[in-house]
């Protein structure tokens, strides 16, 4: 076999393992981008449930304005956020924006259920309760999804990180994806709703 050939044989040979390596790449991240789509879902039914809440409450609240309308700038705050982060979830920045004013949602929604232990007709309200139920099943669904992104990233970074891929990734620009986490201790914990 003369050096040509060999040259032209290895040569096909580095070609195809990069094109391998290359579609797994792409396979993983558009798995990260849909298991954020996952938690994007889980998180946009919870911020339609949060208005119907704001509404219920306010016919028990009637002086708890500011604190009503905190939750309601914190949830169209983070529904905006959620909006931008899902338009480009590999991009870091906004998945800090999320996690941050999703940390400042919980802290809203903290305060209600606190405010709201003082009103016991409100607690009792039937509505309110199937409310209440609603959002706790959607804050597990919730942490479920982000579990799933947060294993869809840590499989992505890894298979990126490693020989002969960082070669291919750093070729092609295949950026580090960053997990969905917040630096609020509020925030990790689920919204904790009690109305019973």
């Amino acid at each position: 076999m003369s050096t040509g050939m060999l040259t032209l044989i290895v040569a096909v040979a580095v070609a195809l393992v990069g094109v391998a390596i290359y579609n797994r790449l792409i396979s993983l991240r558009n798995r990260n981008s849909n298991a954020f789509s996952q938690i994007e879902v889980q998180l946009q039914r919870r911020y339609e449930l949060i208005p119907n809440l704001v509404e219920t409450a306010k016919a028990y609240m009637a002086h708890e304005a500011e604190t009503l309308s905190a939750v309601t700038k914190a949830r169209n705050e983070a529904s905006s956020r959620c909006e931008a982060a899902a338009k480009s979830p590999e991009d870091p920045s906004l998945i800090g924006a999320l996690a941050s004013a999703e940390g400042a949602l919980s802290s809203a929604m903290g305060r209600l259920n606190v405010v709201m232990e003082a009103y016991p007709d409100l607690k009792a309200d039937a509505q309110m309760r199937d409310l209440g139920e609603e959002l706790a099943s959607t804050e597990n669904r919730v942490a479920f999804a982000r579990q799933a992104y947060s294993d869809a990233v840590m499989l992505y970074n890894t298979a990126r990180e490693q020989f002969p891929a960082v070669i291919v990734a750093s070729l092609c620009s295949f950026k580090e994806a960053d997990l969905f986490e917040v630096d609020d201790p509020v925030m990790k914990e689920s919204v904790k709703v009690a109305f019973a």
